[in-house]
């Protein structure tokens, strides 16, 4: 059982990004002192938000110069510091090189970060963000595991450099993550296991991110003729940030958190819409048929290829959400406040 001491500063890699400026914002209602790992601690267009938060609450602050790719660069940001929290990885579908854009810098960051936790002395603990994506690459695997639902216990195998490179990232990264834990026995790790969060960002920048790409096509019309039933979990950010907290600080956190609120697929985020924007926006009423998919789209999206469609549309997506609800006790809000919260900050921004 690992009990951090509050009164230490906690780390936080990728401290601008989504997730983190949530989790950032906990920690510091917490009063604890955040050693926040940024690429760039004097880009204020990145650091303004947390900046923000500082003045709001009784924690603090301390920005470090670090590079994902750079060993040992963390070291110094790392020091004094009993909790490690490694948020920083690649999440884009808009890359050349997946090797050079994703694997790399998931893989080797990783790497970096908790090679330099065996070296300083302090570290307790490390959790890690991961992904479902680490557990599954296609819907059709939660259908064809034990009980049609995906458990912590399993790994994707499916996933390549060719096909799905972002989930053959997550899932090399998170191997490596408990390949150095199990070289050592100064700190355990946990990881966090998110499926697609949505929710409104602290750093109004986050919308430019992947997660908000399906949401900007369900404003803009770009789906107005229906939604494929894509199958995926959800979950809002607010939540996967509370997971991380409990993660670092509850005693008997251990292992894989799948941490996942949903399971749904496109059209249905879509019509958790219609209350509120349904009448104003143009979000889809109706599923687009699969043949119809097959036929198209490929030609219209290179990630739709035909394996993608036939492994994924009109699949059923499961996970068991069971072991972070009784384990770190996460309350999940409902996919309308986390939908709605998302959309509004699109609307508020003039991005729809």
């Amino acid at each position: 059982m690992t009990q951090i001491d509050k009164t230490k500063p906690v780390l936080v890699t990728g401290a601008t990004g989504y997730v983190a400026g949530w989790l950032v914002k906990r920690l510091l209602e917490e009063g604890i002192t955040v050693h926040a790992a940024v690429r760039d601690p004097h880009n204020e267009n990145k650091t303004a938000h947390l900046n923000d938060l500082v003045e709001k609450t009784p924690g603090t602050i301390k920005y470090f110069k670090s590079d994902l790719l750079v060993e040992g660069s963390y070291a110094e940001a790392m020091h004094g510091c009993e909790l490690v929290y490694h948020t920083a990885s690649p999440f884009t579908s808009d890359f050349e090189d997946p090797q050079k854009e994703l694997i790399d810098p998931a893989v080797e960051g990783t790497q970096n970060v908790l090679e330099t936790a065996k070296k300083v002395a302090s570290v307790k603990r490390v959790v890690v963000t991961s992904s479902c994506a680490a557990i599954y690459t296609d819907a059709i695997e939660a259908e064809q595991a034990p009980e049609g639902k995906l458990t912590e216990e399993m790994w994707n195998t499916s996933a390549s450099l060719d096909y799905q490179p972002y989930s053959y990232s997550k899932v090399l990264a998170e191997k490596k993550a408990w390949e150095i834990a199990e070289s050592q026995s100064q700190w355990d790790l946990v990881t966090i296991n998110p499926s697609l969060v949505l929710g409104p960002p602290l750093n109004p920048q986050s919308v430019t991110s992947e997660s908000f790409v399906l949401l900007k096509q369900f404003g803009d019309g770009s789906l107005k003729m229906g939604a494929p039933k894509v199958g995926i979990g959800l979950v809002d950010v607010r939540d996967v940030a509370e997971a991380h907290y409990q993660a670092g600080f509850n005693p008997k956190a251990q292992g894989r958190y799948i941490t996942s609120a949903h399971d749904t697929n496109f059209l249905e985020l879509g019509h958790s819409l219609m209350p509120k924007y349904g009448e104003d926006y143009p979000l889809p009423q109706k599923a687009l048929p699969k043949w119809l998919l097959m036929l198209i789209g490929p030609m219209v999206d290179d990630r739709f290829s035909r394996r993608f469609i036939r492994d994924n549309v009109n699949r059923t997506w499961r996970a068991d959400n069971s072991k972070i609800k009784e384990e770190l006790d996460i309350q999940f809000r409902p996919m309308q406040e986390t939908m709605e919260a998302s959309f509004g900050v699109l609307v508020e921004q003039d991005m729809i």
